[in-house]
């Protein structure tokens, strides 16, 4: 028998299939003692996340009203200056986030941009937050050049199942988005990776992805688990909704696959109520987005998250730095504070 602090690697979709058929109280309770074999009680980590490059992305992910192949009145916009982002940055901090995520929607980032991306993960350490992108596919060479400016983390979700994913998304192969997980942890940067629920997947295809991402030869450290927010003008703007049972059942499952990851209650909390919200806490989450906006869909604002928080007894969970981190974070501001550089340029202009 397994301890609850004990990763296996040899999950099989049968063996999640089993863990959503138990009763759902003996569900609950096996996670929330696998939580807290392995993180503090009543803490949550907090991130923010920033749109640094909206819309026009070539992709057709049928759930995102960012491809530019859906009419969902959404307008792109350029590339976001590096002042812009810092201030967005020092707004979060403000308000209690620890990590600053910024994404891009890009099936991949051209080499034209990595300066400025670059420029963004400096400048964002410098502020002793973590950070983290989402930019698409990553190559080799632009794994190293992201974790050598400092880059903490980076999300590249595998979505669903392998086997539903077709149903999904074509202009990327299910292999391309595990080739870029690889170039991220060899790189030494942190893995965020999760998926998205509601799609109109079977339950097995919830178990599939489960086990996808707890069978990693390392297992993700970030996993969020996004509930589907349908947007009008997407093909997935009339699926059926999933059950609030089966969205939390699904983070339980998360969290006693995957025993020492931060599972995120991602996407989708503007729709929960505050007692689902607080199901997914005792199932494991211990990870939010903060702030009233995730990209381009509605998140809860940080004033309600305080209030629900406050009712549970939740608290923030805080970023611990060594001396070492402490000391290159203040010899970063110092840097980053003595050049005035202006990196802006048009990211959806073809060069």
């Amino acid at each position: 028998m397994l301890s609850h602090n004990q990763i296996r690697q040899d999950w099989t979709v049968q063996e999640v299939n089993d863990l959503f058929a138990l009763p759902f109280m003996d569900l609950m309770f096996k996670a929330q003692t696998v939580h807290r074999a392995n993180f503090a009680n009543n803490q949550v980590q907090v991130s923010t996340l920033l749109s640094i490059k909206t819309g026009a992305c070539p992709e057709d992910c049928k759930y995102c009203p960012q491809s530019a192949r859906y009419d969902t009145g959404l307008e792109k916009e350029t590339l976001m200056e590096v002042e812009k982002v810092i201030k967005a940055a020092k707004e979060a901090k403000a308000t209690g986030s620890t990590r600053f995520c910024m994404g891009a929607a890009w099936k991949n980032p051209k080499q034209r941009d990595m300066p400025y991306l670059v420029e963004m993960i400096k400048e964002v350490k410098s502020l002793g937050l973590e950070s983290c992108m989402t930019l698409g596919t990553l190559d080799n060479s632009q794994a190293e050049q992201l974790s050598s400016a400092g880059l903490d983390y980076y999300n590249h979700n595998l979505d669903t199942s392998p086997e539903y994913y077709g149903e999904i998304i074509t202009t990327r192969t299910y292999q391309e988005r595990l080739d870029t997980l690889d170039n991220v942890r060899n790189s030494g940067m942190k893995v965020c990776s999760g998926g998205i629920v509601g799609l109109g997947e079977q339950g097995k295809d919830r178990s599939g992805l489960l086990v996808q991402l707890a069978n990693m030869p390392v297992q993700p450290e970030s996993v969020p688990i996004n509930k589907l927010v349908k947007v009008k003008g997407t093909p997935l703007d009339n699926v059926d909704d999933l059950d609030d049972f089966e969205f939390i059942k699904t983070i339980a499952i998360a969290r006693i696959l995957m025993p020492k990851s931060h599972v995120r209650l991602s996407a989708g909390r503007e729709d929960m109520s505050e007692q689902t919200q607080a199901l997914c806490f005792m199932a494991g989450a211990n990870s939010i987005f903060y702030g009233c906006k995730l990209l381009t869909t509605a998140n809860p604002d940080e004033n309600s998250d305080m209030r629900l928080f406050n009712k549970l007894g939740i608290n923030k969970e805080e970023i611990n730095l060594s001396p070492f981190e402490t000391e290159k974070t203040v010899d970063a501001a110092i840097i980053r504070h003595a050049e005035q550089d202006e990196l802006f340029y048009d990211a959806t202009s073809k060069l």
